[in-house]
């Protein structure tokens, strides 16, 4: 039975991959980055890439299209040129692309924008500076641009805008400054974008405000009224996008803002669609994120069917819109040509054009596509082996705890690895070279017999390690030169795992990355590091630490299986590491990395959620990490995070040292930690990996005093920002010699005091 009376539903799709179905723009970026080719070569590929993209929705069928959803780099960025609100030391005027990529990347003048991630997504953005004396004048060409672009092939898109309360609340104050307090001249700038969209014929726009799923003050509350109050004014239609999560308490203010939609996530949170029917005003259109935008599984269309039966029964077929959850960003370009996925997967399996045709069958109400699905759906089978379920209800709390505190255990690693005072190292990676990269190629392509490629990693690593005990670093690594990606690599050896051929998603600028599908239990049949590292160890003196990557960033770094619990997946993988560490502590490692960058891009949006999630993503870690002798020093490392939150949780994990990205933010979370009273070791990162530049000694070593005012000479370690894999030699060796040198001089500083 069809819930739309044989009439269709008007559909809307909220974003779209910009990379291309082969990666086309990230090749095109990184052509033009190095100088291979001009930038009307790069514009050239852009143009060619929207102009598919908005052909390719229009044949699916998608009523409403997105234009601006495009990027060179970050949204948010975009953003910020159009409203003329980037930082004065970048210049003023109009913004040249050269100075765009200078904001995103660094130049050999200023620093990069720093970088978080968007929500709890692994995409990254970039970070607006937020200051009193901000000029704001409105360049809208980008976006008019792209929307007459799409018109001249004969579609009117719906132009995308970060909004303006999202905006401030995701930026920072640099000067000390409300950030409130640049709302009104903020409003002038976004209507002066929308009048230009306005006078090119836009007709609708999409302005998105994800910060209404997060906890929001009064006086942000009374910010979204005071905004909307003043855009709802302009002659056009205004769709309001909320996504990754519910509306809760900020429902009534969504739907009281003076604007023709609201679009609502009901796949991270279908309970709120009631709710929201009963309060959504009579003149609003509603959009319904009914395909999830995140994930890569099929859509349930009798569950769907549900949802959208429930609004047209109170809506009425016109006030309704069907949508992807969020933007298909999120997830890769097309499942055609995997075909080297376990049986039965790749049926189950959809990415954003697939997701398209889905939201087509559900507007139609296609009884054959209804079938379909259906029948799909009862050959599944979830949930997790018996033989899982107990081994995860055999373990203690013995399991989930170290014998000895970090007091305890300190004083027995010093003496075992006889580091000096503020030690120097390495996050893990180091640049994986063209050559790396040619010789893996040809091993997985059968070019390159396992004996061949085996002496290269070998020789590959060897010469690593003479270069780190040239530059005279304390603990060094094996530069990981058999990995490919810190989470695809150990899926690739861990049961439970399937990979695509071209599943890529973008991470930021033109990184993209192929997260693995968990699609059933997670299980360790072999060793999957020990090989590497004991032949490391072998090769010098100094102390090798093993790394891994940590079970909360593998879940959070994959596409997870949708029928038994995260936490209980978390779990799975824990345990698998579990062993792993055991056997590089058997194998002579002492010093053992489990890195967890994804573990506060995975806490819930709103903070009454925090405790359930940050209390088995603690005790996953520390059911890998907790089996070792006190003498064995646990590392781990954590990326673009806002800790200030997580702090307990942080030192409830009882790594013995933790490293963290913060030569951007010039140690500035350091303070956090001094007012919490951590009191374990750390490694604030002294050289942002991120940019190209070389970081002098004497920045570095002005970047060690500012933590010796928030530490310990006793807790610092001195290391970069994070792993080196995307670095050239050349930059790394002589930021590496540098950082070495300041940690000399400021250690004589403090042993001559």
């Amino acid at each position: 039975m069809s819930v739309l009376n044989n009439a269709k539903l008007n559909t809307a799709n909220l974003g779209f991959p910009r990379m291309g179905q082969n990666r086309e723009l990230k090749f095109a970026l990184e052509a033009f980055w190095s100088g291979k080719s001009p930038e009307d070569d790069l514009l050239a590929v852009a143009r060619d890439l929207r102009r598919r993209h908005w052909l390719l929705q229009k044949e699916a069928g998608i009523g409403v299209i997105p234009s601006n959803d495009f990027s060179l780099y970050d949204q948010v960025l975009d953003t910020l040129v159009l409203l003329g609100a980037t930082p004065a030391r970048y210049g003023s005027g109009p913004v040249s692309l050269g100075q765009y990529f200078d904001m995103a990347r660094n130049s050999a003048q200023q620093p990069a924008l720093e970088m978080t991630k968007w929500f709890d997504t692994n995409y990254h953005y970039l970070v607006p500076e937020w200051s009193a004396g901000l000029h704001l004048i409105a360049d809208p060409s980008k976006a008019v641009r792209e929307f007459e672009e799409a018109k001249a092939l004969g579609i009117v898109t719906r132009p995308v805008l970060v909004g303006p309360i999202t905006l401030l609340l995701l930026g920072k104050s640099v000067d000390g400054s409300s950030r409130l307090a640049l709302l009104p001249r903020l409003l002038l700038a976004y209507k002066a974008v929308l009048e230009a969209l306005i006078a090119a014929g836009a007709a609708d726009v999409q302005i998105d405000e994800p910060v209404l799923v997060t906890d929001l003050s009064i006086e942000w509350k009374r910010a979204f009224e005071a905004a909307y109050a003043e855009l709802g004014q302009l002659p056009v239609s205004i769709t309001v996008a909320t996504y990754f999560g519910a509306l809760g308490d900020n429902l009534q203010l969504a739907s009281s803002l003076p604007v023709s939609g609201l679009h609502i996530d009901l796949v991270r949170a279908p309970g709120q669609l009631d709710e929201v029917l009963a309060t959504l005003p009579p003149e609003k259109t509603l959009s319904l994120g009914v395909v999830d935008g995140r994930n890569i599984w099929k859509s349930e269309f009798a569950t769907v069917r549900s949802l959208i039966a429930r609004a047209v029964a109170v809506l009425g077929q016109d006030r309704v819109v069907l949508a992807p959850s969020c933007s298909l960003l999120h997830v890769p370009f097309d499942t055609a040509g995997e075909d080297k996925l376990p049986s039965g997967l790749f049926e189950r399996l959809s990415f954003a054009v697939q997701k398209l045709g889905e939201l087509r069958d559900l507007a139609t109400g296609d009884e054959a596509a209804f079938a379909a699905n259906a029948a799909h759906f009862a050959g599944q089978r979830g949930g997790a082996s018996s033989r899982v379920q107990q081994k995860l209800a055999a373990l203690t709390e013995d399991d989930f705890a170290r014998p000895q505190p970090y007091p305890d255990r300190a004083p027995l690693q010093r003496e075992a690895l006889k580091l000096p005072l503020l030690p120097t190292t390495t996050i893990g990676s180091f640049p994986q070279t063209a050559e790396v990269r040619r010789q893996r190629a040809a091993w997985r392509k059968g070019l390159l017999d396992d004996a061949a490629y085996e002496s290269f990693l070998e020789a590959a690593t060897e010469e690593c390690i003479r270069r780190q005990e040239e530059l005279g670093l304390d603990v060094l690594v094996h530069g990981e030169f058999e990995r490919n990606d810190m989470v695809e690599y150990f899926g690739e050896q861990l049961d439970g795992f399937a990979f695509t051929r071209n599943g890529w998603v973008q991470s930021y600028g033109s990184r993209c990355v192929k997260p693995p599908i968990i699609y059933a239990d997670v299980e360790r049949p072999a060793p999957m590091t020990v090989r590497w590292s004991k032949f490391a160890q072998s090769l010098t003196q100094k102390p090798m630490k093993g790394m891994l990557t940590g079970p909360v960033t593998i879940l959070q770094w994959s596409f997870v299986r949708n029928d038994i619990p995260e936490s209980e997946t978390t779990f799975q993988i824990a345990l698998a590491l579990r062993k792993e560490i055991a056997d590089l502590e058997a194998a002579g490692i002492g010093v053992i990395q489990v890195d967890e960058p994804a573990l506060r891009e995975g806490l819930p949006l709103r903070m009454g959620d925090y405790a359930g999630y940050l209390d088995w993503a603690v005790k996953a870690f520390r059911l890998a990490t907790s089996g070792v002798r006190a003498e064995t020093q646990i590392h781990t490392h954590m990326c673009y995070a806002e800790f200030e939150t997580i702090l307990p949780a942080i030192a409830a994990l009882d790594a013995d040292v933790i490293s963290m990205e913060s030569a951007r933010s010039k140690m500035a979370l350091l303070a956090d930690f001094r007012a919490h009273g951590y009191p374990n070791e750390i490694g604030p990162g002294v050289w942002d990996i991120h940019a190209t530049r070389v970081p002098g000694e004497e920045e570095v070593r002005g970047l060690l005093l500012m933590a010796l005012e928030s530490l310990k000479a006793e807790q610092l370690w001195v290391n970069p920002d994070c792993g080196l894999k995307t670095r050239q030699w050349p930059e790394t060796e002589a930021s590496l010699r540098n950082l070495v040198a300041a940690a000399k001089a400021v250690r004589e500083e403090l042993v001559g005091r």
